[in-house]
């Protein structure tokens, strides 16, 4: 008999034990709570802790964070395996090459398009419309440099750019099709000089003359911040990269109302906002939650 009663105890303790130790994302179904992914940037982080704040403002569902997942692929493979259900952001221009392995499209609205439809029927995910902002690459010079040669767009540097140095994020110079090789096809000329760096170091090169041109991304607050001037691509070289929040439609329908919460960010925040959140956390070291928060409570959470 006392064999018998511990064998239950047993049991029990394992059945228990083992269902504690489940992988993220594969609850059960009676289960209140979701898991957002944010990529190691200050905008996914910021729209992140939007993304839980709207959520817990709005319904019982709790929000768990996976941060610092290294970049969009490695974003897709955790939606994929179910350790993540929502993506704090997704950009078409990188996952039009990336997850989906088709070629950029330079409209906008084809590309967004594309991404709904292909996401739907290959992942069973749902791609949201904008947030109201493109993260681009642009390239950028100082404002004083701009007045002085009379520069507005990219092809005005080019009786200038034997000349010039250019001061770039390594992985662009040896990217295919919107890398520097197409670039130099698309526009007929070579920068004199080229120097890989980190993205973060590239606005303090081009504010201290150490560089005359980068490249850096449309929704960093130094631009501002540094008085940098965003050159018109006028070729059109670069693919939109507007972004959305992105759902697995598992999720949405064990919460259906999160579609409506995550549809109420549609559109409300434009690229200067962008520069601005960023720009408190990178430039005025605030937690990204913090920012998050801020907004939020600027905006009375959309109401």
């Amino acid at each position: 008999m006392k064999k018998r009663k511990w064998m239950v105890v047993f049991v029990l303790s394992m059945s228990l034990l083992i269902s504690g130790c489940s992988l993220p994302g594969l609850r059960a179904s009676s289960d209140k709570s979701v898991t957002i992914g944010m990529m190691n940037t200050t905008e996914s982080q910021i729209l992140g802790y939007i993304q839980k704040l709207m959520i817990e403002h709005y319904t019982n569902v709790k929000v768990d964070m996976v941060n610092n997942l290294g970049s969009s692929i490695v974003l897709h493979k955790a939606m994929l395996s179910g350790e993540v259900d929502l993506s704090s952001v997704r950009y078409t221009g990188t996952d039009l090459p990336g997850a989906l392995g088709m070629e950029p499209v330079k409209d906008p609205k084809e590309a967004l398009r594309i991404v709904q439809t292909e996401f739907k029927k290959r992942f069973d995910q749902t791609w949201f419309d904008s947030y109201g902002f493109a993260n681009s690459y642009a390239f950028t010079v100082t404002k004083d440099f701009a007045e002085k040669e009379k520069i507005k767009k990219v092809s005005d540097l080019k009786p200038l750019i034997n000349d010039l140095s250019l001061g770039v994020d390594n992985s662009w110079l040896k990217r295919k099709g919107d890398g520097y090789e197409g670039f130099v096809k698309e526009y007929g000329f070579e920068f004199g000089h080229t120097y890989p760096m980190q993205i973060g170091l590239v606005y303090k090169a081009v504010k201290s003359g150490k560089m005359d041109v980068v490249l850096a991304y449309t929704t960093d607050g130094r631009i501002n911040a540094y008085n940098l001037e965003v050159l018109e691509d006028d070729k059109h070289f670069f693919p939109p990269y507007d972004a959305s929040p992105l759902a697995r439609n598992e999720v949405l329908k064990q919460h259906p109302e999160l579609k409506d919460v995550l549809q109420k960010l549609v559109g409300k925040i434009n690229t200067k906002k962008m520069q601005e959140l960023n720009y408190e956390s990178d430039g005025k070291m605030k937690e990204p939650s913090i920012v998050a928060k801020e907004f939020l409570e600027e905006n009375h959470y959309f109401e």
